[in-house]
C-alpha cells in the first residue's frame, strides 16, 4: 500500500512540473507585453522605464492639418510683372482684417502683392510694415477670405531634436504648400546676414534639418502641435552642405508685431560713435589708431559723434569696446545686434579697454539718425 502511495505522489508531482513548464513555454511571462510596453515583469528591469523613448509620428498629419489652411503662398509684382515668390501664414484676425506674417525680403520692392488661398483663390493684400533687420513684413487681407488662423508657439521649452515641420511654396506655385519635416538641429544659432548689402548683422535663429528651398522664405515653422514656432528665413547655401535652414524664433518675430501692424518704422537706438572692428589692424592704422596684437575682437572707437550719448560717456578714439553690460562684443555685427535689444533712452554699461587697462562707462541711448 506505501509504495503504491509513494507512486502516486511522484506521478502527481512530475505532472504539476509539466503543466509548469508547459505554461511557460505558452504564455513566456517573462516576456513583455507587445500591447501593452509598460506590462511585463522584465520590461522595464534592466532598462528604465521612465528613459524609454517612444517615437511615433502618427500625430503629424493631425498638426499639419491645424495650419495648412493658414499658410498662403506670396507673389511679388513689380511693374506689373511677377518678380518673386515666397510664403507667409494667417496669424491674427479681427472684424475686418486677417493678417499675415512673412519676411520682409519676400515682399520688399513690390508695387503690388498677392497671396494664393489653399481654396485656389488669389487675393490682393496690403503691405502695412517691415523691417529689414527683423526680417519680418505684415500684410493685411479681406477677413472674409481667411480659411484658417495659425496657433501662435513658443520657443521656451525648445530641444534639440524636437521634432518639427514646416509649409510653404518652394520654386513656385508648382509646389505650392510643401510640407517638409525634420528636427531641431541647433538652438540660438548666431548666423550673420546681409543687411543693405552689408554682412554686418546677426540674427539668432533656430537651425533645422528641413528642407527649405528657395519660396519657403516667410513659410512657418512649427512644432509637433501644429504650433508656430518660428518664420523660415534663410538657408546655407554649397555644394557641400545640405540641410541647414534657418527661422526666426516666433518671439523675435512677434515682439515688434504691433508696430508693423500699425505702419511704424521700428525705433532703433544710436550708441553714437563710428567704429572698425578690433580685428582689422590694417584699417585701423590708417586711422592712427593702435591696439595691442593681443586684442583680436571687439570694436574700436574711431570717432565719437558729438551731442549722442557715446560723446557724454567719456568713450575716446582709440578705446576698445568689448562688453554692453553682460554681453561680449565680438566685432561690429555683434554689437548692432546686442544694441538692437535695448529702447532709446535705455542707460547701458559699456566695457572698453584704452592703453592696456579695462574701463566702464555708462552710455544713455538716444535715437538712431537715418
Amino acid at each position: 500500500m506505501r509504495g503504491k502511495i509513494i507512486t502516486f505522489l511522484v506521478v502527481l508531482l512530475a505532472f504539476v512540473c509539466g503543466g509548469a513548464f508547459t505554461y511557460v513555454i505558452v504564455t513566456n511571462p517573462f516576456e513583455a507585453n507587445t500591447n501593452n510596453p509598460t506590462a511585463g515583469i522584465l520590461g522595464c528591469q534592466y532598462t528604465s522605464c521612465e528613459n524609454k523613448v517612444v517615437i511615433d509620428n502618427s500625430g503629424l498629419s493631425s498638426a499639419v492639418s491645424k495650419i495648412y489652411d493658414a499658410v498662403v503662398m506670396v507673389k511679388n509684382f513689380q511693374k506689373g510683372q511677377l518678380s518673386s515668390t515666397g510664403s507667409g501664414f494667417v496669424y491674427k484676425v479681427d472684424s475686418k482684417y486677417g493678417y499675415v506674417m512673412t519676411n520682409e525680403h519676400v515682399v520688399e520692392s513690390a508695387d503690388r502683392l498677392t497671396i494664393l488661398l489653399t481654396s485656389g483663390k488669389e487675393v490682393e493684400v496690403t503691405k502695412l510694415g517691415g523691417d529689414e533687420y527683423l526680417d519680418i513684413a505684415v500684410l493685411r487681407m479681406p477677413v472674409e477670405d481667411v480659411l484658417q488662423v495659425a496657433s501662435i508657439g513658443s520657443t521656451d521649452d525648445l530641444k534639440l531634436g524636437d521634432t518639427i515641420f514646416t509649409i510653404g511654396s518652394p520654386v513656385g506655385e508648382e509646389y505650392y504648400n510643401t510640407v517638409t519635416s525634420g528636427i531641431i538641429s541647433g538652438i540660438d544659432r548666431m548666423v550673420t546676414v546681409s543687411v543693405n548689402s552689408q554682412s554686418d548683422w546677426i540674427m539668432k535663429v533656430s537651425q533645422v534639418d528641413a528642407a527649405i528651398n528657395p519660396g519657403n522664405s516667410g513659410g512657418p515653422l512649427m512644432n509637433a502641435n501644429g504650433e508656430v514656432i518660428g518664420v523660415n528665413s534663410l538657408k546655407l547655401v554649397d555644394n557641400s552642405i545640405e540641410g541647414m535652414g534657418f527661422s526666426i524664433k516666433i518671439e523675435d518675430a512677434m515682439a515688434h508685431v504691433e508696430e508693423l501692424e500699425n505702419s511704424k518704422t521700428i525705433e532703433r537706438p544710436m550708441l553714437g560713435i563710428n567704429l572698425l572692428n578690433a580685428s582689422d589692424k590694417r584699417t585701423l592704422s590708417s586711422y592712427g589708431i593702435s591696439i595691442d596684437n593681443n586684442i583680436s575682437s571687439g570694436v574700436v572707437v574711431v570717432e565719437v559723434v558729438s551731442g549722442s550719448g557715446a560723446s557724454k560717456s567719456g568713450l575716446e578714439k582709440g578705446d576698445v569696446i568689448t562688453k554692453i553690460d553682460d554681453e561680449e562684443i565680438v566685432n561690429g555685427a555683434y554689437l548692432k545686434y546686442v544694441l538692437y535689444k535695448y529702447k532709446v533712452g535705455d542707460k547701458i554699461s559699456i566695457t572698453y579697454i584704452r592703453n592696456g587697462k579695462e574701463k566702464t562707462t555708462s552710455v544713455t541711448l538716444t535715437k538712431a539718425i537715418d
